[in-house]
């Protein structure tokens, strides 16, 4: 009994020294890990930020190069986000599609200018009211001047007030109002406001109005009447009725409210009912929907209700084929049916191609949107082959799933109808592969800052062996050029470290399924062994230094500078031993 007491003390004795042991290793190990953290922080990193002649002359460089404020830079909200500077590509790259600023010596005579001294008055005394939010500088105002003073005129005569205000000198009531871009447009209703969603332009704004303070529906009762209509609207739609009263006029003037760029009009009388093309012996309720294009009518078959009738003319108000401008832009977008194919080709092409894609659309109707880009059009059509990506002379067809999503398929072959319906039909069925750009892998790449571009992300970014810090930039984002020379002496110091890589990729036009932006520059960091999952963001200040550290405290692989010595060449990166 004796030696089994003794064996047991003897065990709790060795367990204890274990434990011991053990414990002061933890402690040495945390001890040695605090005093790395100390020494991170203790780093003499001041030699990073020595001014560099290079890098002075590039950031004076970059400076002119900024976006000026007095320019033509769209969209520019009151309070920006320095990620997002100028650049908004949604959609199909809008903020190119500026042609020459329309100027600003228009006769707005029956516009109101208000100020904060009458907005509240104007508001109150007044039923109906939209007032534009503008800024001097916007071009997109400039665009709308001409079309809202022509709007003002008309609508005056309808009780409708139409106003502007000066948002960069009425900052107040911007910020109340919560504008974030230029224009912004409200419609106030006995002081109450929601934002206009119609088209910029006279028709548009007068034909959405008439939607919000008229009937929605209006009665024809003569052959002269429907003939002024049939001659001053590019597309209208009448229901040849037994009533002009009841169940089946209620029912349309509730689906007219859910359109508003297309104006509603109904009738009891066979000879007008002749004029839009319906059979006077047509059983009634009978609507068709004609507009001045290829395909002028679509008759429809549905039941005689609010929703089926609207679904019919936001499925059917687009011709076969819509070639994109900015005019034509608010009806792609708004489209309840967001899958489009697009035609790319030049203008010379175009009466050979247009015809076989308008063929192929008759068979996709209801289910694609089918768009022609003239790529010779230097205000709509190059700027948006450049953001697609497409590049040469065409024809090409891309197909969209819409701005919510982004992807996009080519389809580089003959085009055909035959070919057209089966890419289509593939597109729609999921069985494509998606087209993503890049530029031309570059014949060299041995500066400090490696160029990334679609075709070789995989190659460079995601080297496992590698720890790479990677911008995404563009090229006319202020932002971006003010990063350049501290971006690029970062890299001139960690030119000797093999284990990191810096590099940059122009997220304008290179693409990659790795890489998603809300704006520029946008900075992501692939830890080496790491590559499958996802980039860390880098979300420092955007000097040298703060870099280095995050670099120091995120890198896979360890690595240190040593700070060089006056004789040593400022920048060479040294390994210390670890």
């Amino acid at each position: 009994m004796p030696n089994n007491k003794r064996l047991v003390v003897l065990l709790f004795l060795t367990t204890l020294l274990l434990f011991s042991s053990f414990t002061l290793t933890l402690s040495k190990k945390s001890a040695q890990n605090d005093n790395t953290d100390d020494e991170n922080d203790d780093e003499d990193l001041s030699f990073l930020e020595e001014p560099d002649e290079a890098a002075t002359t590039a950031h004076h460089r970059a400076d002119s190069n900024l976006p000026d404020p007095d320019g033509d830079d769209e969209d520019l909200e009151l309070d920006e986000d320095d990620d997002n500077d100028y650049g908004d590509f949604s959609p199909y790259s809008q903020s190119h599609l500026d042609a020459e600023q329309p100027p600003w010596d228009v006769d707005d005579k029956d516009v109101v200018v208000l100020k904060e001294r009458n907005f509240t008055t104007v508001i109150e005394d007044n039923q109906y009211v939209m007032v534009e939010f503008y800024a001097p500088w916007c071009a997109h105002c400039r665009e709308l001047a001409p079309e809202y003073a022509a709007a003002a005129s008309e609508l005056k005569n309808y009780g409708v007030v139409l106003a502007k205000i000066d948002a960069t000198a009425e900052q107040e009531l911007a910020h109340e109002y919560d504008v974030q871009g230029f224009p912004s447009i409200f419609f106030f209703v006995d002081g109450e406001h929601k934002p206009y969603t119609g088209h910029r332009t006279k028709d548009g704004i007068v034909t959405w109005v008439k939607k919000k303070v008229g009937p929605g529906v209006y009665n024809i009762s003569t052959a002269d009447e429907a003939e002024r209509v049939l001659t001053s609207e590019s597309k209208v739609v009448l229901a040849f009725l037994d009533s002009l009263v009841g169940a089946e006029s209620d029912e349309l003037a509730a689906a007219s409210k859910l359109e508003d760029n297309v104006n509603f009009y109904q009738t009891v009388v066979p000879d007008v009912a002749k004029l839009f093309h319906i059979n006077q012996e047509a059983k009634r309720p009978a609507l068709v929907l004609v507009k001045r294009e290829d395909e002028k009518l679509s008759y429809f078959d549905g039941k005689f209700v609010k929703a089926a009738i609207a679904d019919f003319v936001s499925t059917n108000k687009l011709p076969l084929v819509t070639t994109f401008s900015k005019e034509t832009a608010p009806l792609i977008f708004e489209s309840k049916i967001k899958n489009q194919l697009l035609l790319f080709v030049t203008k010379k092409n175009s009466e050979k191609f247009i015809p076989v894609f308008g063929e192929a659309a008759k068979l996709f109707k209801g289910k694609l949107v089918f768009v022609h880009v003239d790529m010779d059009n230097e205000d709509a059509g190059k700027p948006v082959a450049s953001f697609f990506g497409i590049i040469g002379k065409g024809p090409k067809v891309l197909a969209y799933t819409g701005n919510n999503d982004g992807r996009k398929f080519l389809y580089d072959g003959e085009v055909t109808v035959d070919n057209i319906k089966a890419f289509g039909e593939d597109f729609l069925e999921d069985r494509l592969k998606p087209f993503l750009k890049s530029d031309p892998v570059p014949k060299t790449n041995d500066g400090d800052v490696k160029i990334v571009v679609g075709d070789n992300f995989d190659d460079i970014v995601l080297d496992e062996s590698k720890d790479v810090l990677l911008e995404i930039y563009a090229p006319w984002c202020g932002h971006c050029q003010a990063l350049e020379p501290t971006y690029n002496k970062l890299a001139k110091h960690l030119r000797g470290i093999d284990s990191i890589v810096i590099a940059k990729m122009d997220g304008s036009t290179n693409e990659h399924p790795r890489i998603k932006t809300d704006g520029f520059p946008t900075i992501l960091f692939f830890p080496a062994g790491k590559k499958s999952s996802d980039p860390i963001n880098v979300d420092v200040d955007r000097t040298v230094a703060d870099f280095y550290k995050f670099l120091r405290k995120h890198a896979s692989i360890p690595f240190k500078l040593k700070k060089p010595t006056s004789t040593s060449k400022t920048g060479s990166g040294v390994r210390d031993e670890l």
